[in-house]
């Protein structure tokens, strides 16, 4: 009898580590996809401004930008410069999900769409001839044969997002201080 209700016992505990670990997994999976899901970059519409000054992004040239918070929805960006402004901002505290810009290697600076690439892994062109929506801007790229083949075409220098600092951000130049509209 002994041996019998040892048997049944084990089958059950067998049983149920395989529906714990089964659960586990579902569980696993739908953080991820919800993760995933939360962390992709969406396509700016029409009427999608910058977070930072009200520009409409699809009205002007080169590369954007998103910076997807973990308490909300994303903020876009005009250009790249904006972006690094707020993210490397010593006040910037709110905790930050993903951020995305713009693959130029795939896309065209003049009428930029989708491409959207992990900011983190991108390399990027500082010092580049080609203006962004703000003048001067960083051009990004998924590939580092697609940056070469730009510095080689507009020039600049080819970094990485750790060693982009908030001293490369010169927004000077931009909207908010040109006042050739006076």
């Amino acid at each position: 009898m002994k041996s019998k209700f040892v048997g049944r016992r084990t089958a059950l505990r067998k049983t149920s580590v395989r529906w714990i670990s089964g659960l586990a997994l579902i569980a696993a999976l739908g953080a991820c996809s919800q993760a995933a899901q939360q962390l992709a970059a969406m396509e700016p519409t029409n009427e999608t401004a910058c977070a930072l000054d009200g520009m409409v992004l699809k009205d002007h040239a080169g590369p954007k930008a998103q910076i997807h918070y973990a308490e909300g929805k994303p903020d876009f960006f005009c250009d790249l410069k904006e972006l690094f402004g707020m993210v490397l901002a010593p006040e910037q505290k709110r905790a930050v999900a993903g951020v995305f810009v713009q693959d130029m290697g795939k896309t065209d600076w003049d009428h930029p769409q989708a491409n959207w690439i992990d900011a983190k892994t991108a390399v990027y062109v500082v010092g580049s001839r080609k203006p962004g929506s703000m003048g001067p801007t960083f051009g990004s790229f998924s590939s580092m044969k697609d940056a070469e083949a730009f510095v080689s075409k507009e020039g600049g220098k080819i970094l990485r997002f750790e060693q982009i600092t908030i001293a490369m951000v010169d927004m000077a130049g931009g909207a908010a201080h040109d006042n050739r509209m006076h």
